[in-house]
């Protein structure tokens, strides 16, 4: 079964024009909520990933879950494709529209609807900001460990769509091992409740399921997140490294020494001239990489913790390693390492945000490969990466307005997923497939894969409406993809404009 969207545009467009999408939307919902004008559309053409734009039918905003089941209802009647958007943070283009279709914005399902202390966890509706519910859960001493760089911004639906982690994911675990429960509606508005707030429940997992599914099994209106304590100390150490085959070993070597840190992150030079002169954190721009490296716990567990990783580090040729003095000072080290993407933009017009994982004893050979890659193309690329889990970030800096400099970033980023692939890893690590990771969906997984995946989409959605063309390729795209592709060569996405 063909998900591309192709059919559904045809019929969509022949049989509802988009002011008689917008005119049954209104019918069922509050007529604010539906933007129908073309400078209304316009914000919600793309999400982070600005390669792909696409302007929306209509754009609805909703407040309620109601207003999502009747959204779904009535789209459902038309046959008109939909998206779910939350923030529009995300950099894979899985929330960028469908040009026949609705664009489903969550972002006003702002509420944090309880936090229960006692049970620790929090009801949130899917629109909360990330960090929100930590604050919410603040005067508890509790949080919610997921922190993805963008989470002043991104919200709790978009992270569970994508399955986001953050710098403390090594420790902690990503969206899926800190989501509890589930509750939305499928595409014929039936409610569905997931997991819930007891530790297990019958039947199949299909909270896991859901989550990281990217909006194409069901629409997600509240989540049940896990809240854990908050540590009575944390401390960072940060050292720096005259290669980065010396930063990648110590990786390694914590890990082989069952050090379980918070959090284990690498920036190399590139990534460090970028931060330093935005965020002045104190980084070592004369080394080739440095590595930031957090125990949280007890004062005795975290001094004994920092003492073992430092032992680590200079074993490992650290020349240089700083242990954060206070909270203010841990805080400011990590702010460089959460900025590192917007920093990007002061050495570069654009950048394209690479997102894949592999064995962490690989972190060096990637890097010198992706060294080799700078020349083959012609582009830069900085790199900062979650190391303690393989969770790789390259960022491949180009010049828009520069005549085939977005063809050849395409295809950079396409090489470095064949070699995460090659090499025992994967092609995403928490930033998700969506449109920009469709070619490379057919490097990894065989075409018996692939019919499993359009079984469980059928099985949910078998009008195919729900985000349409995304996440799965087309046996067509993968054939052509087959036949055409060469190393290096990633074909470009058909029918989709860049910038």
């Amino acid at each position: 079964m063909d998900f591309s969207g192709s059919a559904i545009t045809m019929a969509a467009m022949a049989g509802s024009e988009v002011t008689d999408i917008a005119a049954a939307l209104r019918q069922v919902l509050p007529p604010e909520c539906v933007l129908g004008r073309p400078e209304e559309r316009r914000p919600y053409e793309c999400d982070g990933l600005t390669a792909f734009r696409e302007l929306p039918a209509v754009v609805v905003l909703a407040r309620t879950a109601e207003d999502v089941r009747r959204t779904l209802l009535t789209c459902q009647r038309l046959r008109v494709p939909l998206v779910a958007r939350g923030s529009g943070t995300g950099l894979s283009g899985g929330a960028t529209p469908h040009p026949a279709g609705v664009l489903l914005s969550c972002a006003r399902m702002n509420r944090v609807l309880e936090v229960d202390a006692v049970n620790r966890l929090a009801r949130v509706e899917p629109g909360v900001p990330n960090l929100k519910v930590s604050e919410a859960a603040a005067r508890h001493g509790l949080y919610y460990a997921p922190d993805p760089s963008s989470q002043v911004a991104c919200s709790i639906g978009g992270n569970v769509a994508e399955n986001s982690g953050g710098v403390h994911c090594l420790k902690y675990g990503l969206t899926v091992h800190n989501v509890l429960g589930l509750r939305g509606y499928t595409v014929d508005g039936e409610l569905l409740e997931l997991g819930g707030a007891a530790a297990d429940g019958p039947g199949l997992d299909l909270l896991a399921l859901a989550i990281g599914s990217e909006g194409l099994l069901m629409i997600v209106t509240e989540v049940i997140v896990r809240l854990i304590p908050r540590p009575p100390c944390a401390q960072l150490v940060m050292a720096s490294f005259a290669d980065v085959h010396s930063a990648a070993n110590a990786v390694a070597g914590i890990i082989a020494a069952g050090i379980i840190p918070a959090g284990l992150e690498m920036m190399d030079r590139k990534a460090t001239a970028a931060v330093e002169p935005f965020v002045h954190a104190g980084y070592d721009l004369a080394a080739a990489a440095i590595l930031l490296v957090e125990s949280d716990g007890t004062p005795e567990e975290v001094r004994e913790q920092v003492q073992e990783i430092e032992q680590v580090l200079r074993g490992a040729g650290a020349g240089a390693v700083h242990v954060s003095g206070s909270e203010a000072e841990r805080l400011l080290l990590w702010s460089g390492r959460k900025n590192a993407f917007p920093a990007a933009g002061r050495l570069s017009p654009d950048y394209y945000c690479m997102d894949g994982t592999i064995p962490r004893k690989h972190v060096g050979r990637v890097l010198e490969a992706i060294e080799q890659m700078e020349d083959r193309y012609g582009l830069r690329c900085m790199n900062v990466f979650h190391a303690g889990d393989g969770n790789l970030h390259p960022v491949i800096l180009f010049d828009a307005n520069e005549a085939g400099s977005w063809e050849r970033a395409d295809r950079f980023g396409a090489e470095i997923l064949e070699l995460c692939v090659a090499l025992g890893g994967t092609i995403t690590g928490e930033h998700g497939v969506g449109l920009e990771k469709l070619n490379s969906m057919c490097v990894q997984f065989s075409p018996a894969e692939r019919a499993a995946f359009f079984a469980v989409k059928e099985s949910f959605d078998p009008q195919g409406l729900l985000n349409p063309g995304k996440l799965i390729p087309t046996l067509v795209r993968c054939a052509e993809y087959g036949r055409m592709h060469v190393h290096g060569g990633a074909l470009a996405h058909p029918g989709l404009p860049r910038f």
